[in-house]
């Protein structure tokens, strides 16, 4: 294995074995919900937050984490997040009771909040910028796998040796990713004395925790006077954080507000949170009416779906390789064009009694709208960004990812009900009410991607990156000097 030491693409592998874990354990759980309440005594509401635990742990901790990785090597965490994860996913497997489980899920996602930014950094420490496109579009299809094999391999592990093998499937993939992570991925550093922004991490969290507890459990609570006091306590410790991260900018802040001079940085981070609610804002809804309006199950439900992420993945590396040639924003107009035409498809295509085959050629082409937008939007939020910042700018992206699917989820969640019962107190029969329901939600989705459209214009295009890139390449205030340790020496042939 000498000889793949270093190899960026034996690293790209390698991170994407990790990213692959925790994005499948984003979907797996959600078919096994039933086993689960029965086997452990559960109630609906304890699984859900089976569910809701991990994804919830895993928003609050990803600046943190990220940060980390700048400080003390991406190499580090990612092998510290591959262990917590693993081992919590031997903790679910053997869980006797909710409450152990609901713990162990929480852990898994402490494991998932620790890897997920240093995949991004490390991938760009060995990639030239005239390559990353390629890796983020192969990282993009593995998040396609990822979506594609949750439900379809939840629903076979389920069904044949079951719900605990959800759980232990992660086990030999982690250790996979850890043995592998100490035969080929360099230990980069930034040479510097390691502070921590410790005011940062309890504001930064405090705020996440109640911005993202409020928006997940709204619904659940009715959207009381305790959820609206946790969005004014969130918003209050989110503006606390931005006032002190201002104090700390020449003192390794948090969130370094370096990144945000990079104009296309600031714009594809909105952007991720747009696509995120779009991709949220059809799949709920049409999931649903799959499942209760024509009947399906949730496998085959999953399998209407896989057209999509099938067709994602393969669209990815080559969008991701056109995108190092000539730049992405106009391949981002393009995906999003086509997926805001695939949602309008499906909507104008589903009744009360569609065949499920009739959906194929709106999922394939809302399928080559995402390909044709994960791998640019990832590529050129990153590519102008200092590889000492890598850590901060993969968590604030991926926090921002997570924020915009909880935000797609309670908003789109928020409409379907309302208008649900609103569809049914008219007197029509349920199948006709949903697709009604239908037809009013996928307006949220649509709008969204058409505002994300309208953002490309504000990306810099190919030439212009060019010609601002000497400036990019001065060291922000505040950044360490870089001093590599084990820097690959086959990064440069790439």
């Amino acid at each position: 294995m000498r000889k793949w030491a270093g190899n960026p693409w034996a690293v790209l592998v390698t991170m994407s074995l990790g990213f692959f874990m925790t994005l499948l354990d984003l979907t797996i759980v959600n078919i096994a919900i039933p086993e689960m309440i029965d086997a452990l005594g559960a109630t609906l509401d304890q699984t859900l937050w089976v569910v809701s635990g991990y994804a919830l742990v895993l928003a609050v901790l990803l600046i943190t984490a990220g940060r980390l990785g700048d400080l003390w090597g991406p190499r580090n965490l990612f092998v510290a997040g591959v262990v917590v994860f693993t081992a919590a996913s031997i903790a679910c497997g053997l869980a006797t009771g909710p409450v152990m489980l609901i713990a162990a899920r929480g852990v898994q996602g402490l494991g998932a909040a620790l890897l997920t930014p240093q995949t991004m950094a490390l991938i760009m420490s060995v990639f030239p910028a005239a390559r990353r496109g390629t890796a983020m579009g192969i990282w993009g299809m593995v998040a396609g796998l990822a979506t594609l094999s949750g439900p379809t391999l939840g629903g076979v592990l389920v069904s044949t040796v079951g719900w605990r093998c959800i759980f232990l499937v992660n086990v030999p993939i982690g250790i996979a990713a850890l043995v592998l992570t100490y035969l080929v991925v360099p230990d980069v550093r930034t040479g510097r004395t390691r502070t921590f922004d410790v005011p940062g991490v309890l504001l930064a969290t405090g705020a996440l925790f109640c911005l993202t507890f409020a928006l997940q459990e709204g619904e659940h609570y009715h959207w009381g006077t305790g959820i609206w006091g946790l969005l004014a306590a969130g918003a209050a410790l989110a503006a606390g954080f931005f006032f002190h991260q201002r104090g700390r900018q020449d003192r390794e802040p948090l969130v370094p507000f370096a990144l945000f001079k990079d104009r296309n940085f600031s714009v594809l981070t909105v952007m991720v949170a747009l696509v995120s609610m779009a991709m949220i804002g059809l799949v709920l809804p049409f999931n649903l009416y799959l499942q209760s309006v024509l009947g399906l199950s949730a496998i085959k439900a999953g399998l209407v779906l896989a057209p999509s992420s099938l067709v994602s993945m393969a669209v990815g590396p080559f969008a991701g390789r056109l995108s190092d040639k000539v730049g992405g924003k106009y391949l981002l107009m393009a995906g999003l064009t086509l997926y805001a035409v695939g949602i309008a498809a499906i909507v104008l295509i589903a009744g009360p009694a569609t065949p499920w085959y009739a959906f194929v050629p709106a999922t394939v082409i809302t399928g080559l709208g995402i390909g044709c937008v994960v791998a640019p939007m990832s590529a050129e939020a990153m590519r102008g960004v200092d590889p000492r910042l890598a850590g901060a700018a993969s968590a604030v992206n991926n926090t921002v990812r997570q924020i915009g699917s909880v935000i797609g989820a309670a908003a789109v969640g928020a409409l379907l009900q309302g208008r649900l019962a609103a569809e049914l107190a008219t007197g029509k029969l349920y199948a006709d009410a949903f697709v009604a329901t239908l037809h009013v939600t996928a307006a949220l989705p649509i709008a969204v991607v058409l505002v994300g459209v309208l953002g490309c214009f504000l990306v810099r295009g190919r030439a212009k990156e060019t010609a601002s890139g000497a400036a990019a390449g001065a060291a922000p205030a505040g950044v360490p000097a870089a001093a590599p340790a084990g820097a690959p020496k086959a990064a440069a042939g790439v």
